[in-house]
C-alpha cells in the first residue's frame, strides 16, 4: 500500500497538538495545551431550546440537504454583524458557511494554491493553517512577529524577492503569540500589500474576545478587494458546531463555492438554522460579554502568577484578548524538554517549535488560559514553576 499514496502525504504530518492531546486525557494533568474555550461558558440550555424549536417548527426542511452557501439568513446576520455595521461592505452572496474556519483555509488553499507557490506567513504561525495550507506543497515564507504584528521591512524584502501569491495572518491575538497588529501596523501592512498582486487572509477568529484596549479595524477596511475574511462561531457560541464563514468578494467566492462542493456539497444544515435560531432569539453581545469577563480574569491570574514565580529571565506575551500566552524561555533551553519533564509532574503546555516552518522557536511555547479555573492556572502555573526552576540549575 505505501507506494499507492499521493506524494504529497509524504510531507504532510498529524496535528502535533492533536498528539500532544492526548497526554492531557488523564484527569491528573493540567492540561494549558489545548486552544479550548471554557465549557462553563456554553449557552447549553439556549442551544438546545432553539434545536428544539427549529426541529418542532421546520423539521422536514432542517433535515433536508440545503445549499452550498449555506442558510441565507445567517449569512445576512453575519454580513450585517461583522462588516455592515462597521461601516464596511458586505452582501450576503460574499458569504459562504463553513465547516469551521479550518474548512475556509483549506478552501482558499484549494482554489489559490500550486505547488511551489508562496505564501508569506507569521512566525510563529498558526499551526492549523500550516497544516491546511501544507498539503497544497507551497513554499511557506515566514516573517517574525513583533510586539505589535509583523516586522515590516523584512516583509518588504521578501515581497521583492519573488511573487507571493497569499498571505495568512491571525490579526487579532493570534494564535499561538497572542499578539495584535496595532492600527499603524495594519495601515503600513495596507500600503504595502497595495503594491502587489496577492490576496491577505484575515483569519480572525478571537477577534470578539477583546477584554482591553480599544477594537481595531479589519483589513478589509483598507484593501477591501484583496482581503479574504475568515470568522468562526466556536468562540463566541461553541466549537463543536464546526461553523464558520468566509467573506470574499463575489470573483473569489465564485471559485470558493466550487471548491466547497467537491469537498460536502454543504455544511451542517441543522447546525446552521440552530445557531441562527439561537442568535436571533439570545443577546449575543451580552453572552460575549461574560466570556470576556472570564477570560480577563483567567488571563490576568496566568500573568500574575508567572510574573511572581518564573524566573525573571523567562519572558511572556500580555494579550488584551483571545485565549493564548507565549512564552519564551532562556536561549539553549528546550521547551520540548521542559515538556517530558512537565508532564511527569502532571502539566503540560504545546513547544514553541510546532508554530515554526523553517526551525527555531526551541526555547518558546504556548500556554492557553481559557480553558482552566482559577485554582488549576494557580497550582499548574507552579508545577511548571518547578520544572523550569529544575532545568535552569
Amino acid at each position: 500500500m505505501r507506494n499507492l499514496f499521493a506524494d504529497r502525504m509524504a510531507k504532510t504530518h498529524k496535528s502535533f497538538i492533536r498528539e500532544i492531546l492526548k497526554v492531557t486525557q488523564d484527569d491528573k494533568v493540567i492540561s494549558f495545551a489545548g486552544g479550548l474555550p471554557n465549557p462553563k461558558l456554553f449557552p447549553v440550555k439556549e442551544f438546545a431550546d432553539a434545536c428544539q424549536k427549529v426541529l418542532l417548527q421546520d423539521g422536514e426542511n432542517v433535515l433536508q440537504y440545503s445549499t452550498t452557501e449555506g442558510y441565507l439568513p445567517l449569512r445576512e446576520y453575519i454580513a450585517e454583524r461583522y462588516f455592515i455595521n462597521k461601516g464596511l461592505q458586505a452582501s450576503p452572496d460574499e458569504i459562504l458557511i463553513t465547516n469551521g474556519s479550518q474548512q475556509g483555509l483549506d478552501l482558499v488553499g484549494k482554489v489559490f494554491l500550486n505547488k511551489g507557490d508562496r505564501i508569506i506567513i507569521e512566525r510563529p504561525g498558526y499551526l492549523g493553517a500550516i497544516q491546511a495550507f501544507g498539503i497544497f506543497e507551497p513554499e511557506f515564507v515566514p516573517i517574525p512577529l513583533l510586539e505589535d504584528g509583523m516586522d515590516i521591512d523584512l516583509l518588504e524584502k521578501a515581497l521583492k524577492a519573488n511573487q507571493t501569491k497569499l498571505f495568512h495572518t491571525v490579526i487579532n491575538f493570534q494564535n499561538p503569540s497572542g499578539v495584535t497588529y496595532s492600527q499603524q501596523k495594519r495601515e503600513k501592512l495596507a500600503d504595502i500589500i497595495k503594491n502587489y498582486n496577492m490576496v491577505l487572509v484575515e483569519d480572525n477568529p478571537y477577534g470578539e474576545l477583546r477584554f482591553m484596549g480599544e477594537d481595531l479595524p479589519s483589513m478589509k477596511s483598507y484593501v477591501p478587494e484583496r482581503t479574504v475574511v475568515l470568522g468562526s462561531f466556536s468562540k463566541v457560541v461553541t466549537p463543536g458546531l464546526r461553523l464558520g464563514w468566509i467573506c470574499a468578494g463575489r470573483d473569489v467566492m465564485e471559485k470558493i463555492i466550487v471548491a466547497k462542493q467537491s469537498s460536502d456539497l454543504h455544511s451542517n444544515y441543522l447546525s446552521q438554522r440552530a445557531v441562527y435560531q439561537y442568535l436571533i432569539d439570545n443577546n449575543l453581545d451580552e453572552h460575549i460579554s461574560s466570556i470576556r469577563k472570564v477570560y480577563k480574569k483567567q488571563r490576568d491570574l496566568m500573568v500574575s502568577m508567572i510574573e511572581k514565580h518564573f524566573p525573571q529571565k523567562i519572558r511572556c506575551t500580555k494579550p488584551e484578548g483571545g485565549m493564548f500566552l507565549w512564552v519564551t524561555l532562556p536561549e539553549k533551553v528546550s521547551s520540548l524538554d521542559l515538556f517530558k519533564l512537565a508532564t511527569k509532574e502532571n502539566v503540560a503546555f504545546v513547544p514553541g517549535k510546532a508554530f515554526y516552518v523553517d526551525g527555531g522557536g526551541e526555547n518558546t511555547l504556548r500556554l492557553n488560559f481559557s480553558n482552566s479555573d482559577e485554582k488549576k492556572i494557580e497550582e499548574g502555573i507552579k508545577r511548571l514553576t518547578k520544572v523550569i526552576k529544575r532545568m535552569l540549575v
